[in-house]
């Protein structure tokens, strides 16, 4: 048998600071990277900015950065561990062979923070996701 509640107010666990509700901004999520994610997402950032097509602007979708131009192109975040990259399963899938040796998830592309970050790579399939929406 479940206990009624109470009405007090318990404190915040992990799962629930977790649906707290998110930064508004792509400049106050990136106030919360976390500490070891904050280079790379820095880095993460301008090389999809060095790629983006003009008009493309920052928004905030799901929660997470993502680059808009009339729709998302791509969206990015930062974890403890790493930081991502989702440009679609059809463009994750058009650069198979250059993304070997990288976990991967439908249309994620997750980047190690103890590796360099692929650039040029991530130049490439934010241009190919940018084509493939005109």
């Amino acid at each position: 048998m479940r206990k009624a509640n109470s009405g007090k107010r318990r404190s915040p666990s992990k799962a629930t600071a977790a649906k707290e509700p998110g930064a508004k901004t792509v400049s106050c999520y990136a106030a919360r990277v976390p500490r070891s994610a904050r280079a790379r997402f820095r880095e993460l950032r301008a090389a999809i900015h060095a790629a983006m097509p003009p008009g493309a602007t920052e928004v905030i979708s799901y929660g997470i950065p993502a680059i808009k131009k009339e729709k998302i192109i791509v969206w990015f975040a930062a974890f403890s561990d790493h930081c991502s990259l989702f440009p679609t399963a059809a463009v994750i899938a058009d650069f198979a062979k250059e993304l070997k040796g990288y976990s991967l998830s439908k249309g994620t592309i997750h980047f190690p923070l103890n590796q360099p970050l692929p650039v040029a790579l991530i130049n490439k399939i934010v241009k190919a996701r940018a084509a493939q929406m005109r």
